[in-house]
């Protein structure tokens, strides 16, 4: 057995809970977290490891908690900035173009770029399920949410019915125990209602946690409360849906109604939440995943981070694609807050991108540096100042160096 390695750092960022100024971190051979705390306490204990010392900040592998890898082929293809129907239009148009070797090669870019930013874990969000091979070979861990959508009842439900067949069609055996498989529905208002309790019906007789697109944009309110506006013109040009049965209530309302609020439902971006929307939320207990770069480059709003705040929520990070998004770096996101809320702690914004990400996944190994997790360990280097957390947020382009990359192994 290869003897442990130990970490000294200038300062180590647990994720969960705090910061140790001159800290140091133990890892066995496979990862897995033997100790952590002040460098005086922990060291002498474990003086037949290999020490590493550490100019620098050490910190949990990132958890990017909503991504969408499989449409990595669209950067910098699609526009922004003119509302979610002009966008989704532009995105549909120019995946239709793409060659699928294209796709490929795009896919296989990303999961590098997400190594490289220090990514540990995702919620990777697919039509396709073309993403899984690349991010197994990498050591990912994780969700990958096969996604379906459809307005009419009886297709989109069949399909749901023949979902294990087509995972298995495009994926054949699945590739690693580190990466859970559930279905999910896209949103409430391009997913019939049948097909959505069926998919969370399938998810948790998986045992599985899902995920739901909900609040993204003010049209989708209009949509599902209304049964008119942009998105229901929109949908009406596309694919005519006549007997698609609108809600005619909030998207919380009509999400609650079919059980997609719930602690075992991931609900992804809620811009357009209010504040007794987001209560009810959290009475729920449904975790919550913002992706404010996309939420700005699609939309140019940003998602009411103070509210939850103060509600009470604890918020987890997402790239979203990058059909949407410059980068799948989700410390860019924690940073993106930052220069809008500052009055919201770096230590805050660095945890919603490790540990509440791990969280929302349900992963207690990811995310966090604490005995019996394996989540990876990055380091930084340089003087972090004052505020460790605030010094990874300070310069993104800063080189982030793997000090342990995670081993593919059974989830927790």
């Amino acid at each position: 057995m290869a003897p442990a390695l130990a970490f000294h750092a200038d300062a180590v960022v647990t994720g969960d809970a705090g910061i140790f100024r001159d800290g140091a971190v133990v890892v066995d051979d496979g990862g897995r977290v033997l100790a952590v705390g002040p460098a005086g306490v922990v060291l002498p204990l474990h003086t037949g490891a290999r020490l590493e010392r550490v100019r620098g900040v050490v910190f949990p592998g990132l958890v990017n908690a909503h991504t969408h890898v499989e449409l990595s082929a669209l950067r910098g293809q699609v526009r922004g900035g003119r509302g979610f129907v002009p966008w989704a239009e532009d995105l549909i148009g120019s995946r239709a173009e793409l060659a699928p070797e294209d796709e490929g090669v795009a896919i296989e870019r990303a999961a590098d770029e997400l190594v490289s930013f220090g990514t540990a874990g995702v919620g990777d969000v697919s039509n396709s399920l073309g993403a899984v091979h690349a991010l197994a070979r990498r050591g990912i861990g994780g969700a990958v949410f096969h996604e379906v959508f459809g307005l009419g009842r009886d297709p989109t439900v069949a399909r749901v019915a023949a979902l294990a067949r087509e995972r298995d069609e495009k994926v054949g055996r699945w590739p690693s125990s580190d990466l859970s498989y559930a279905p999910a529905p896209h949103t409430l208002y391009t997913t019939h209602p049948d097909a959505v309790r069926a998919l969370l019906a399938l998810a948790r007789s998986l045992g599985a946690r899902t995920t739901l697109h909900l609040a993204e944009h003010a049209g989708e309110r209009r949509a599902l409360e209304q049964a008119d506006g942009p998105v229901v013109e929109w949908l009406e040009r596309r694919v005519r849906p006549s007997s698609f049965p609108w809600p005619r209530r909030s998207p919380f309302a009509h999400a609650d109604a079919l059980g997609g609020l719930a602690a075992d439902v991931i609900l992804v971006h809620l811009t357009d939440a209010r504040p007794d929307e987001i209560a009810r939320v959290i009475e729920r207990d449904a975790p919550i995943v913002l992706c404010p770069r996309s939420n700005l480059f699609i939309d140019v709003r940003l998602p009411p981070l103070l509210a939850m705040r103060e509600a009470g929520a604890r918020v987890a990070l997402g790239t979203d694609s990058l059909a949407s998004n410059a980068s799948l770096d989700v410390l860019a996101e924690a940073r993106a807050l930052l220069d809008r809320f500052p009055t919201v702690p770096a230590r805050e914004l660095v945890a919603m991108a490790t540990w509440n990400g791990a969280l929302a996944l349900g992963r207690s190994d990811l995310g966090r540096l604490a005995v019996g997790a394996r989540p990876g360990i990055v380091a930084v280097l340089g003087e972090s100042g004052e505020d460790p957390c605030a010094f990874l947020l300070r310069d993104l382009r800063a080189p982030r160096r793997w000090l342990v990359r995670r081993h593919p192994g059974e989830a927790s």
